[in-house]
């Protein structure tokens, strides 16, 4: 037999291995460390558990069966568990539209804020030719000019100093358009007056003197406003630099934008204590529960009936009502939804013409709460019994065919057949479908945002919320349509019960499924 030892390596062949692994150590620690630099620590973790993780299974002989399982589970890591785990971290914060970012990036960027502490200057760019340009400033009281030596516009950076001049020069001013585009660096220079005084652009056609609106004291941890003498200090309750009297109390005014700070069970307990989030959760929950349910039901009931229909051999053309019945499941589903958004429209839409010619009726379908969730469960019922009715005709072979003899004998109706007999023994292998379609429908996303965007609205909430919203849409108006913020806490905070429950669903899918087998 031959020997499936695996080649043995030279001394200089096994060292080589080595610094190449090493070196590709170095490169993936230097990559999270840049990772980390930028305040994305869940990022950093996971290119490091990653990285680090693949570069010892494919470097060791050890591990040699992993190599066909990592990119896999890799993925799964990084599409699945990883986003499950950062919403989970944001549910416990206060992340949100105006509160994003790390306390040090805040408190960079409010001390990079800067205010005009003089007078201002008029300023003008001239075409001194060449692609070279002067600036002028003149003093509005004194009547002074100041001018520039001609300089490249790569060149309109760092400290520009600037003379004294009795006139301005006699070259064309250049239009507003090309201080515009060269705005970016007209900001990055500083202007050295011979008073001494330094100047930085404040305007489109006006220099200043500017100076930093927040000086912070470390030792204090108090940031103080330079120009109205206000004295800030982080309120880590609420992520902001919030304003505080003599005794250091926090008194109201707080200054944007916000950081991020971990507020625990607070996002949990909002949804259950504040009424503007409570209300509509509930309401919006039992709708939910109802609607999947609901739609489960109307579904596999007209599937069925279809399925039976189609399978009945006194029927004729059957091929052709087959085909017209499975119609619906070939079109794509956001066409089907866009267009009965048309034909329920309540002033052109071909239903209400109908029933106003019939019955001198207009329903309003988006308006009212009723109308509306009677027309999203028409929409899915339609959208939805296709594929019962085609898993019904395959199940439909396997029912024998002398219970249906033996009913007949007995002088049962077609009707008796169907609930006595079809019924009851396609109920069985169904279930596991019926609770799949469960879960499917109670994060139909797609439908309520094509169809009626969550509306009618509900009225008193503090949070966006419309009476024909899931769960899964409420919680994308919350974290994308919000009025004043973007509550991404909160957000995530519904959406780790929306998986608790969903997983809840599944487990008890598996275990349904196992008794069956069983």
């Amino acid at each position: 037999m031959l020997s499936m030892t695996q080649p043995t390596l030279s001394p200089a062949q096994v060292w080589s291995k080595r610094a190449f692994v090493g070196l590709l150590y170095f490169i993936s620690f230097y990559l999270v460390f840049t990772i980390y630099l930028q305040g994305e620590i869940l990022f950093a973790l996971l290119a490091l558990v990653v990285v680090t993780s693949g570069i010892y299974i494919f470097s060791n002989q050890k591990t040699y069966r992993w190599r066909y399982l990592y990119p896999g589970v890799a993925a799964i890591g990084i599409f699945v568990v990883f986003p499950l785990l950062c919403t989970v971290v944001i549910a416990f914060t206060n992340y949100s539209g105006t509160n994003q970012l790390s306390y040090e990036q805040v408190l960079k960027q409010l001390q990079s804020q800067r205010y005009s502490a003089g007078e201002k200057f008029d300023f003008k760019l001239f075409d001194a030719g060449n692609g070279q340009y002067q600036l002028a400033f003149s003093h509005p009281t004194s009547q002074k000019n100041y001018l520039s030596e001609p300089l490249a516009v790569e060149n309109l950076a760092g400290d520009v100093t600037v003379k004294e001049s009795e006139s301005l020069p006699t070259s064309a001013v250049v239009p507003l358009k090309v201080i515009t585009q060269n705005r970016t660096k007209l900001q990055g220079i500083t202007v050295e007056l011979p008073t001494g005084e330094s100047l930085s652009m404040s305007g489109l056609r006006q220099f200043a003197e500017l100076k930093p609106r927040y000086q912070f004291d470390e030792s204090k941890q108090e940031l103080t406003n330079m120009e109205s003498g206000k004295t800030y200090r982080p309120n880590d309750d609420i992520g902001f630099f919030q304003l505080v009297d003599a005794q250091g109390n926090f008194v109201g005014e707080r200054l944007e934008p916000g950081y991020t700070v971990v507020t625990g069970w607070q996002n949990f307990v909002k949804i259950v204590t504040d009424k503007g989030v409570q209300g509509p959760f509930i309401k919006i929950f039992i709708w939910t529960v109802t609607f999947a349910f609901l739609t489960v039901i109307f579904t596999t009931l007209l599937g069925m009936i279809f399925a039976s229909l189609v399978q009945w051999e006194p029927l004729k053309g059957k091929a052709t009502y087959r085909l017209l019945l499975i119609l619906p499941y070939a079109v794509p589903g956001f066409i089907s939804i866009l267009v009965f958004k048309g034909l329920f429209n309540q002033s052109f839409g071909e239903i209400n013409l109908i029933l106003n010619n019939l019955f001198g009726i207009r329903p309003e379908w988006f308006n009212d709460p009723t109308l509306a969730k009677i027309m999203l469960l028409i929409v899915n019922t339609w959208l939805g019994y296709p594929y019962i009715m085609i898993v019904c005709m395959g199940f439909l072979k396997a029912i024998p065919q002398d219970l249906y003899e033996a009913s007949a004998i007995d002088g049962a109706t077609v009707w008796q057949n169907f609930t006595r007999i079809t019924m009851p023994l396609l109920i069985k292998p169904l279930m596991p479908l019926m609770i799949a379609s469960f879960a499917f429908n109670f994060n139909n996303f797609v439908l309520i945002q094509l169809l009626t965007v969550g509306g009618p609205n509900m009225v008193g909430t503090t949070t966006p919320a419309g009476h024909t919203d899931l769960l899964v849409s409420y919680t994308y108006r919350i974290a994308f349509e919000g009025s004043g913020t973007q509550d991404f806490g909160l957000a995530a905070a519904i959406s780790v019960i929306i998986f608790l429950l969903v997983s809840a669903l599944a487990l008890f899918q598996i275990r349904l499924t196992k008794l069956s087998n069983e």
